[in-house]
């Protein structure tokens, strides 16, 4: 039995579509967690570029089980657009399943992300108004409308009509907007039934099954350690819980059932949104970063704020998720830098901060204090192992090691599968 979960270390945007592609070889079951299409993977398969907002990376490999848990938020026209979109591309999509127990994003919930964040002023947050976070907060307040109930019409149509009626009455008195047509939500989702059907499932019963059965699963994150509800940098988080106790309660699967938990990290940090960033770049060096690493979001298209590697906030992520190693991604992007910063402690108000504050204010003021490490100008594109890096990058990834105090398990030095080293395999 390998039960693996895989999550993002940083403020998301790691990588881990690419990671999540690589091990899903491997795995039997691939699961995602928790989030909703705010999320998105970049996964390259040869020239071929695949963008996942909810399906489970694996369903690029046939015969995967790749399933949406319970902690998802749904949104049907998206997931429906993506499948079709795989299909028409000759991806094999049967192997899905949908748990019947995940919340389901309606229209409101979007029109009420846009009308709260317009609300917010200069104290937005930076959400993608697709509304994930409106449907937690459903969920969390008891009113929110399950993957389950969309299969039962008549139970489906007494939640809609009651919850498009209050929140009809929040958009219009409250934010000045118009209300949502239930009708046509109902005549939209009506669809959206007939065709999700045949993927639901009873994921939980699912899942333990095939861990019994001494199966390889691998449990898929969105976003990142520092975007968590309770772990990152509140309120500037999602409305979720990425990290490895999350994927737990999002599918339904106890603790003591899981063997690994791999951090993803690139080899230096970005962000998007709003939000305190030490290590941000803001110079040449930062564009740098931003074109040679391509980062801009898969789901927004928003380019990423991007800044050196940060070890506070990646001591405080493998401490919360108990990481037992580390998938470095993007390491080829610091190729021709001369000269690399590493964040090994902040500066605040003149006193030395080892550890992530929980405090934003005092997050807000801490410097970064940092140590300067050679670079490297040799293309390391085509490495194949740990020995083919030339000797400053080996140096590099070692002392991000010893700074963190968890082991590169996987290096990725490219997009395609085909560029990743495996120091130690997961499964």
């Amino acid at each position: 039995m390998a039960a693996v979960i895989l999550v993002g270390a940083q403020w998301g945007d790691e990588g881990k579509g690419k990671v999540t592609d690589y091990l899903a070889e491997k795995a039997d079951v691939v699961i995602r967690y928790q989030g909703g299409s705010n999320a998105g993977h970049t996964v390259m398969v040869g020239q071929e570029e695949f963008k996942l907002h909810l399906v489970p990376s694996g369903i690029l490999y046939p015969g995967k089980l790749c399933i949406i848990g319970n902690g998802v938020v749904v949104d049907p026209s998206i997931l429906v657009k993506e499948l079709d979109n795989l299909t028409s591309r000759g991806v094999d999509i049967s192997g899905l399943r949908i748990s019947n127990r995940a919340q389901l994003i309606l229209p409101y919930h979007k029109s009420l992300d846009a009308a709260e964040e317009e609300h917010r002023g200069e104290a937005q947050i930076g959400t993608t108004k697709r509304g994930i976070g409106p449907a937690y907060v459903d969920k969390t307040a008891r009113t929110g409308i399950r993957v389950s109930d969309l299969l039962d019409w008549d139970e489906f149509k007494k939640k809609l009509t009651q919850n498009v009626a209050n929140t009809n009455e929040r958009l219009t008195k409250l934010y000045g907007q118009q209300g949502c047509d239930l009708d046509a939500i109902l005549t939209e989702y009506e669809g959206y039934a007939e065709r999700l059907k045949p993927f639901v499932a009873d994921t939980v019963r699912l899942v333990n099954k095939y861990i019994k059965d001494g199966k390889k699963i691998l449990f898929e994150g969105a976003q990142g350690t520092l975007l968590d509800l309770d772990q990152g940098t509140y309120p500037f988080v999602t409305s979720s819980y990425p990290t490895a106790g999350g994927a737990c309660i999002g599918t339904g699967v106890g603790p003591t059932k899981i063997d690994k938990v791999i951090g993803v990290a690139k080899a230096y940090t970005t962000r998007v949104g709003a939000g305190p960033f030490p290590t941000e770049v803001l110079d040449d060096v930062g564009d740098t970063l931003r074109q040679q690493g391509m980062e801009f979001g898969t789901t927004t298209g928003r380019p990423r704020r991007c800044g050196w590697f940060d070890t506070v906030i990646m001591r405080h992520a493998a401490e919360v998720n108990g990481l037992t190693g580390i998938a470095l991604t993007k390491l080829d992007v610091l190729t021709g830098i001369d000269t690399l910063s590493i964040c090994t402690a902040y500066r605040y108000k003149g006193e030395i901060i080892n550890d992530f504050p929980a405090d934003l204010k005092i997050f807000k003021e801490c410097e970064p204090v940092y140590e300067e490490v050679p670079g490297w100008k040799e293309d390391i594109s085509n490495a194949k192992s740990f020995e083919d890096l030339p000797e400053n990058c080996r140096n590099y990834v070692k002392r991000l090691e010893e700074l963190v105090g968890v082991p590169a398990q996987i290096i990725a030095v490219g997009p395609r599968r085909d560029q990743t080293i495996v120091v130690e395999k997961p499964f």
